[in-house]
């Protein structure tokens, strides 16, 4: 199995590299590709020193899988090339979440739709992949109405320049700043650029990825995206209106019975989800499960997750294995 880490000197890049490992999956040969003016560095993968090569050599070497981690726009002109050379691209970029032509995936939910005719897969938003997680068995036994979300994202969803800005804040250190505010000891209900509705982009993905995940426009989702001061792992304040009543215990039964979520939930010993507990794991936690009291058949919960793991590197990982465990590439 040859495989493509394209943007391997990135943060995503580097997260995926330790997933790879981390997963012992199975990898004959690596490629790691980035941009030109790092081409020629060395990184180390399981003990071994690889070279950086250009994204121009990757596809003359046909790889099986590429999985990118390099911007939209580098997704957009090099996810096609590839796909023409016979590669599948799992892309982590926002390039091709929304096209219809490209299935959006998330393995747990619904990795069965994909087919050996799929060169192109997108890896959803990092915000949607934790919500949906929990979302899904829900939506299965009670049918959403409408979901309300608003988010506490770490800076490193920004990326390197935006934690580097916290660090130096930290530190008391004039420096680059990748935001328009300071970062440290603040909240900026900011997001990616804003668009023409007043919503950041950010949170249009909250609103239209689940319903492209689910296959199911029945629902609506609405959302506020709100960068804090934390290094990394995004949290999750989710009020979920279903069409059917819940028992609360069957709602954690199902949270608990679920591949990939971690019920964190009680309050007599301060137990339930934070940034602090889910760094460096792959799974979802939930926890501050109640219901709202305020309207029937109504559910709040909050949902934390590593943004850079099942967020981002994980997922897309989890891809790839299941296209070699089902003979898709």
């Amino acid at each position: 199995m040859k495989v493509a880490v394209v943007g391997a000197t990135g943060m995503v890049g580097e997260v995926m590299l330790k997933v790879l490992a981390e997963r012992n999956f199975p990898i004959t040969e690596l490629l790691l590709v980035a941009s030109e003016r790092s081409v020629g560095k060395k990184l180390k993968y399981k003990n071994e020193e690889y070279t950086v090569i250009g994204l121009a050599d990757a596809v003359a070497a046909k790889p099986e899988i590429a999985i990118f981690s390099a911007g939209g726009g580098t997704s957009l002109e090099w996810a096609p090339k590839f796909a023409e050379v016979g590669t599948t691209v799992i892309d982590n970029s926002s390039a091709w979440r929304m096209d219809p032509t490209k299935k959006l995936v998330v393995p747990e939910i619904n990795a069965n739709e994909l087919t050996k005719a799929d060169k192109i897969i997108a890896n959803p938003n990092c915000s949607t992949i934790q919500m949906v997680m929990a979302l899904a068995p829900l939506h299965k036994k009670y049918k959403m109405k409408r979901v309300v979300v608003s988010t506490y994202q770490s800076v490193s969803g920004t990326g390197v320049k935006a934690v580097q800005q916290l660090e130096n804040e930290i530190a008391g250190i004039d420096g680059e700043m990748a935001y328009p505010y300071p970062i440290g000891r603040n909240a900026l209900p900011h997001c990616d650029v804003f668009e023409d509705n007043g919503y950041t982009k950010e949170e249009m993905k909250l609103a239209r990825e689940p319903q492209k995940i689910f296959n199911d426009k029945t629902f609506s989702v609405t959302a506020t995206a709100v960068r804090i001061p934390t290094a990394g792992g995004h949290s999750e304040s989710v009020n979920v209106e279903f069409e059917h009543d819940f028992d609360l215990s069957d709602v954690r039964k199902l949270l608990h019975e679920t591949s990939g979520v971690v019920v964190q939930d009680n309050t007599d010993t301060n137990t339930y989800p934070m940034p602090i507990y889910a760094h460096d794991k792959d799974d979802v936690f939930v926890g501050r499960i109640r219901r709202d009291e305020t309207q029937p058949n109504t559910l709040n919960m909050w949902i934390v997750a590593d943004n850079l793991r099942k967020g981002a590197a994980t997922n897309a990982v989890q891809i790839g294995e299941y296209l070699i465990e089902n003979n898709l590439v």
